[in-house]
Order: structure tokens, then C-alpha cells, then sequence
């Protein structure tokens, strides 16, 4: 841990000095303390004002979270499944890779407006924009993986009399677990990624509404803090699926 906490105060010591420097407007570049207020006052009820907008810096940080969690998990399940299919099956992979690639290299404001008109301003089009963002990566990881299972092992179990079914649940999707782990990881950070478009309209409560809303009257120190939060959590959330995946998954590298 000594590495890490060593950037941080180095990043944060340089921040100071450039800051101090006076070189950019304090609009532009508030030093530390500044945002570490902000952070304090949007975590407690201040002068008769609760947090920002009426909630506290954990509400907003709740609702995006489950906003992303609930894109994730959609988003992860149909990947997952769309990547077993197209790896075991040529003329799927033909038909759907086109259209996944497609969709991975659309910006999330290119088609969050449509689905803003599609689904309305509620809940609907940020879970359905976090799903999209999370979908491909899965998906793609998943495909590369079943593709790639070890020719080896898949002939050895024909051998023995397994069925296709049998081959995929036991050998091939067992062998290509540790890279759909991989996938989930990077549909994560997608999802993340995509956590202030998602949020641009209606969302408040949520990190992604806060950083909108405040760069609006650019109040640096908030849209610091929500970046900060935002990016904290999203570490946070990598350490645990890293621990999951060690876990899940103790056999990556040994076949």
C-alpha cells in the first residue's frame, strides 16, 4: 500500500504548488483544501442545506451505483450468453460481430438521446444506456475466449463419449471463464465510463447528475469531487471482482 498512498501525496503536493502558483484561476484549478470542503459540505447538512440538491455525497453515490449494477448485470448476462453462442457457433459469430463492434465503438451520447426519446427522462434510459455500454465488451471477451478453448481438452472429452452440451458446460465455458472475468472487468469500466451521460437528464440524485449539474455553474471543486467519487467507487468495485475472480476462477493460467 505504500506505493500508491505515496502517489496520491505526491499528486496531491504537486496539485498544491500549481495551485498556489496562482498560474490558472481558482475557477480553473482550486487547490486541495477547497475541494476537500466542497467534499465535507456535500456530505453534511451546512448553514440549513442538506449535501447538494438535497441529498447527501452517499445518496447520489447509492443511486448511480445502482444504476450501473443494474445496466451491469443486463448488460453482462446477455453478453455472456451472446459470446457462448457466437463462440460456439461460425455463422453467429458472422452475423452478431459486425453489429457488437458497431456498437462498442459508438460514443454513449451518439445514442443516448434516441433512447431519451424512446423511454422517456426516468430510470428506463440510463439502465438501458449502462447495459449497451457493458454489452459488447462481454460479449466480445466471451467469444475470443470459447473460441480459443484448448482444442486438446475439447477432443479429449468427445473421446470419452461427451455430448456437445456436456463439451461446452464442462470444458470449453470453464476454460474461458477466466477471460469472460476479464470482460466483466472491462464492461465495468464501461458502464462507468458512460456514468455521466447516462445521467444527464433527470439525474439527480446520482454522481453523474452532480458533475452535470455543477459544471453548469462551474463549481469546480463539486465536479471534482464527483469525479473523486466516481472514481474511488470504480476502483473499489475492480478490487472486488478482482478477489471474486481468484476465487472463481483458481485454475487462470493452469491449462
Amino acid at each position: 500500500m505504500l506505493l500508491p498512498l505515496l502517489s496520491v501525496a505526491v499528486f496531491v503536493g504537486v496539485w498544491q504548488l500549481v495551485a498556489a502558483a496562482g498560474i490558472w484561476n481558482e475557477t480553473f484549478v482550486p487547490p486541495p483544501i477547497t475541494v476537500w470542503r466542497a467534499a465535507v459540505d456535500l456530505s453534511t447538512t451546512h448553514d440549513g442545506v442538506r449535501g447538494y440538491q438535497g441529498y447527501l455525497l452517499w445518496e447520489h453515490l447509492y443511486m448511480t451505483l445502482r444504476r450501473v449494477l443494474a445496466g451491469v448485470v443486463v448488460g453482462v448476462v446477455l453478453g455472456v450468453a451472446l459470446g457462448v453462442a457466437m463462440g460456439t457457433v461460425g455463422w453467429l459469430r458472422s452475423i452478431l460481430e459486425p453489429w457488437l463492434t458497431f456498437l462498442r465503438t459508438l460514443p454513449p451520447l451518439a445514442y443516448f438521446f434516441l433512447l431519451v426519446i424512446w423511454l422517456g427522462i426516468d430510470e428506463a434510459p440510463k439502465v438501458t444506456l449502462l447495459a449497451l455500454a457493458a454489452l459488447p465488451a462481454a460479449a466480445i471477451a466471451t467469444t475470443t475466449a470459447v473460441a480459443a478453448a484448448p482444442i486438446g481438452l475439447v477432443e479429449a472429452a468427445r473421446a470419452l463419449g461427451a455430448t456437445r452440451t456436456q463439451v461446452i458446460r464442462d470444458v470449453v465455458f470453464p476454460a474461458a471463464l477466466p477471460e469472460t472475468f476479464t470482460g466483466v472487468r472491462l464492461a465495468v469500466g464501461m458502464a462507468y465510463s458512460s456514468v455521466v451521460a447516462a445521467e444527464l437528464f433527470n439525474g439527480l440524485p446520482g454522481i453523474g447528475g452532480v458533475v452535470k449539474d455543477a459544471s453548469n455553474y462551474n463549481n469546480t471543486p463539486v465536479v471534482l469531487v464527483g469525479i473523486a467519487a466516481i472514481g474511488i467507487s470504480g476502483l473499489v468495485i475492480d478490487g472486488l471482482l478482482r478477489a471474486v475472480e481468484r476465487r472463481a476462477v483458481p485454475w487462470r493460467g493452469k491449462i
